[in-house]
């Protein structure tokens, strides 16, 4: 019987200390709804005490989703314990996860600690976070560049002081594959009581061997793989999990491990995660990217026609893709487009929503001739980063030229009052924002602005991903169209809208609201 190994997604906590992102709650109830549809053991809701709102998003996945443990990072300090219980304690199965640094480096220069100190911090508050629930993480932060004596002695300790789970993180990304695994088989042959927890690790991917040491680590004894989705964390990121699961799967002849992941949720789960976080997907990203399942080569084009095995290694519908090419368009029903949701995976929902995104396809279908799969996606995912729209748009209207000075008017809805405003701009997409901030009377700072094709093609949908910052606080926003300035101001209105049910409606000084 083969090997079972446990995930760790901590998407929700490490993936959202990616620069730039900042995710809502009702973003990351989202976000966890998938990953139970996925399949991960263990969610990382966030780090309770790093502000109010992390500790209300912690708090509300512990509440509201079943099927998974969900934990809280925590310092190995009391006040954090405490904030940490706060927020999971509601949970079905509850985590705390507290960490203290053990490297040299980090205990003279950031802890100012001595080793004997550390060591009986560490025993210290495990102890104190056991008082609160079974399910006790310790994390030995920097574990790659401690010295290996001092880190046996460490684990050991706090396995006997209660801990259930002894994480093992390559910090900064230093490690190699071979010295990782030595590493963890090391700590499983000289610490004494190890049999008796489960063995994590953390890598991330400053040296782009995030994916390769967990695997290493995994076939020396780790029991559980710590990951995020599309690999998003700190500076250079973590293990990506889509990476590290169908490394599992496709190469079983090799580990033999298994795992509770449902691999058809894999792309479905990045295409959410991207949208949510403005951090598009890399084309040749591994298992995920635009081009992973796609053949342009003559000679490879011939073998996949002949045999698809003798280019691809796995399959697109492992992993949630379709090879149905069924074309949507202006004449297509309801019910051939719900059956089409359903192909792409997205099956859970609700009726207002499938009606909501057919009504938009409709109209896209009046623009396009065909609507195909990525134009479907983009049209569901900007349903599910929608926030509470204080701020509708009703209309716009642009001059622009290379000798004229471009020129904006937009009116906005609030309530039941339109409001209108113009300004001019150095070209129509500024011109359009700096209307919407007079209209609404807030004034943001545009940190950066991307544009994609969603689709190929002159009628391709446009993407447009704004990130705009107000009170040191950065907020993604969205919008999608054929047409790239209306993309451009509905992104921007989006962003507007996350900031004010953030901040709160006095951010914005509309004059009569």
């Amino acid at each position: 019987m083969s090997r079972q190994i446990k995930i760790f997604d901590t998407t929700l906590r490490d993936g959202e200390q990616t620069p730039g992102v900042n995710l809502n709650i009702h973003e990351k109830l989202e976000i966890a709804r998938q990953l139970v549809r996925l399949g991960v053991d263990v969610i990382e809701a966030g780090f309770a005490i790093a502000s109010p709102g992390d500790f209300e998003a912690v708090k509300a996945v512990a509440e509201n989703i079943k099927g998974a443990t969900i934990a809280s990072l925590c310092r190995a300090v009391e006040k954090d314990i405490d904030r940490a219980w706060e927020a999971v304690k509601g949970a079905e199965r509850p985590r705390i996860h507290t960490f203290i640094a053990t490297s040299d480096i980090h205990m003279k220069y950031k802890l100012k600690m001595s080793e004997e100190e550390v060591l009986e911090r560490a025993v210290a508050m495990v102890k104190y976070a056991k008082n609160y629930c079974e399910d006790i993480e310790f994390s030995a932060e920097d574990a790659s560049r401690t010295r290996t004596d001092f880190l046996y002695r460490v684990v050991e300790a706090v396995i006997k002081a209660g801990a259930t789970v002894v994480n093992i993180p390559d910090t900064v990304g230093y490690a190699t594959p071979l010295e990782f695994g030595r590493l963890i088989k090391g700590i499983r042959e000289n610490v004494s009581n190890i049999d008796k927890v489960d063995i994590s690790v953390h890598c991330h991917n400053d040296l782009g061997l995030a994916v390769a040491n967990t695997l290493a680590a995994m076939e020396n004894g780790a029991t559980q793989l710590e990951c995020t989705v599309n690999g998003l964390g700190e500076r250079a990121g973590n293990a990506a999990v889509e990476e590290i699961i169908m490394g599992i799967n496709t190469r079983k002849d090799f580990y033999g491990i298994s795992n509770k992941i449902d691999t058809t949720q894999i792309y479905r789960t990045s295409k959410l995660v991207s949208s949510l976080t403005g951090v598009n997907v890399q084309p040749n990203k591994a298992i995920v990217g635009a081009n992973a399942f796609a053949h342009e080569s003559g000679i490879h084009q011939h073998g996949v026609l002949s045999e698809k095995s003798t280019y691809e290694i796995m399959t697109p519908e492992s992993i949630g893709l379709s090879t149905n090419r069924m074309v949507l368009g202006k004449l297509s029903g309801r019910h051939a487009f719900e059956e089409r949701l359903k192909e792409m995976g997205y099956t859970s929902l609700a009726n207002d929503e499938i009606q909501k995104a057919f009504e938009k396809f409709k109209k896209l279908a009046d623009k396009k001739k065909v609507v195909l799969d990525r134009d479907i996606e983009a049209l569901i995912e900007e349903k599910v980063s929608e926030v509470p729209e204080v701020f509708e748009l009703d209309s716009f209207q642009i001059n622009s030229g290379n000798k004229t000075i471009a020129t904006a008017t937009v009116s906005l809805k609030k309530n039941d009052s339109v409001i209108t405003e113009a300004a001019t701009g150095d070209g129509p997409v500024d011109a359009a924002f700096n209307a919407m901030e007079r209209a609404v009377g807030v004034s943001l700072e545009l940190e950066d602005y991307g544009l994609r094709a969603v689709t190929e093609g002159k009628d391709a949908l446009g993407e447009v991903t704004v990130r705009v910052s107000k009170d040191e606080k950065i907020f993604v926003g969205r919008g999608v169209s054929t047409d790239i300035i209306e993309a451009s101001v509905k992104a921007y209105l989006n962003a507007i809208n996350r900031a004010i049910s953030e901040l709160g409606e006095d951010t914005a000084a509309v004059s009569g609201n």
